[in-house]
């Protein structure tokens, strides 16, 4: 019900980012990037790339590891801010699979890493890099804008929310002191979703008479629909409608080389 009933506008956002998401090129060159620097430390180490809903599967990824003769696994998630609906479906996922197909291969999983000193550097120079873009005399407010999520997993116990606030005291600690404030995006269906949302967040910046906005996206490693469309496109026409004078978003981690030391640095110490 949900995909038939999300897949034309979905269609039509993708299309206006190019026609697909440039995601899953964008964590290959992070998983290259992350064992070039591994093998460099001195670990023999391979990567493979397992998409939780496209392709390559988990199996794909199990393939493609035990085709090289790997002797243990070590899956890490791209998602920084542990969730049950995030990084906990992905390694339930990959334990099923690794049942169902007989794979006896020990398995260890980084289930969070929203608070390593290397990914909030690495985080923090984004931020850096993107104000100093913005016009000389501004006193931006920082927009720290997380993935949304339902409200009853946060009512059960997930954690997703205060990793949130970790990692974004911990950057904020890193820049200049500015007024900053938090929302979430990416609200799907009808249940109750953790907020305020961003367009609720940004509509409130305006009526408080802000005129200049930093996009800090906490929870994105790399650019997809929720960057180049909501935040770019979605959230950037509302702000400017608004009056914003400037509406400008941190660049997405992407193949950002602090960054790629910091999937390094995340993973080595479970290495030895």
């Amino acid at each position: 019900m949900i995909a038939y009933s999300r897949t034309k506008e979905v269609q039509e956002n993708y299309h206006k980012i190019g026609g697909g998401s440039p995601i899953v090129r964008w964590s290959t060159l992070q998983g290259r990037g992350m064992v070039e620097r591994l093998r460099a430390r001195g670990h023999d180490v391979e990567f493979a790339l397992a998409m939780r809903y496209w392709n390559p599967t988990t199996a794909d990824a199990l393939d493609d590891l035990e085709s090289k003769n790997v002797d243990r696994l070590l899956a890490l998630t791209l998602y920084p801010h542990y969730s049950i609906a995030t990084t906990g479906s992905s390694a339930a996922e990959l334990r099923r699979v690794m049942k169902r197909r007989g794979t006896k291969l020990p398995l260890d999983v980084i289930e969070a890493w929203h608070d390593h000193p290397s990914y909030i550097r690495a985080m923090a120079a984004r931020a850096k890099a993107a104000l100093a873009t913005i016009p000389a005399g501004a006193t931006p407010t920082i927009l720290v804008s997380a993935h949304g999520l339902p409200q009853h997993f946060i009512d059960d116990g997930d954690p997703y929310c205060g990793h949130i606030q970790t990692c974004m005291k911990a950057i904020l600690a890193e820049l200049p002191p500015l007024p900053h404030v938090l929302a979430y995006q990416s609200r799907v269906g009808p249940v109750p979703w953790i907020g305020p949302s961003t367009g609720e967040m940004i509509a409130r910046l305006a009526a408080q008479g802000v005129k200049d906005v930093l996009v800090i996206p906490i929870s994105f490693v790399s650019d997809h629909v929720e960057t180049l469309y909501e935040v770019d496109l979605l959230y950037g026409d509302q702000a400017r409608k608004l009056g914003f004078r400037t509406f400008t978003r941190s660049e997405s981690l992407n193949d950002f080389p602090l960054f790629l030391d910091a999937l390094a640095d995340v993973v080595e110490p479970a290495l030895r």
